[in-house]
């Protein structure tokens, strides 16, 4: 289980929960792990609009990631099995321009 695959940072985070006693004191239940993802969105974007570099992005980004999987386990579902079958489902979709940005989305037609 490489440094570099998912299996190993699922097995990290698991670790992390385990040491922190998440699952017993309330650090898995949903809708703080949901108030704990919007505090690391909110920080992402202030990294962006306040014009902080790469190092301080990619730290908010992997804190970001770290609750994403730790939500997978909360919630007992395997998200590299949710994320493949998700990309699946992007690939298919078509893009349009919307104000001036590529959005790739399941477009409905008025």
């Amino acid at each position: 289980m490489g440094a570099d695959s998912y299996q190993g940072m699922l097995a990290a985070v698991q670790a992390f929960h385990e040491k922190h006693d998440l699952k017993t004191s309330g650090g898995e239940e949903l809708n703080h792990r949901v108030a704990l993802m919007a505090e690391e969105l909110g920080e992402i974007a202030a990294c962006v609009t306040k014009g902080k570099g790469p190092a301080a992005l990619a730290e908010e980004c992997a804190d970001l990631l770290i609750l994403l999987i730790g939500t997978a386990i909360s919630a007992d579902f395997d998200l590299n099995q949710a994320f493949w079958q998700k990309m699946e489902r992007l690939d298919t979709r078509g893009s349009r321009l919307v104000n001036g940005r590529v959005r790739v989305s399941e477009f409905r037609e008025p």
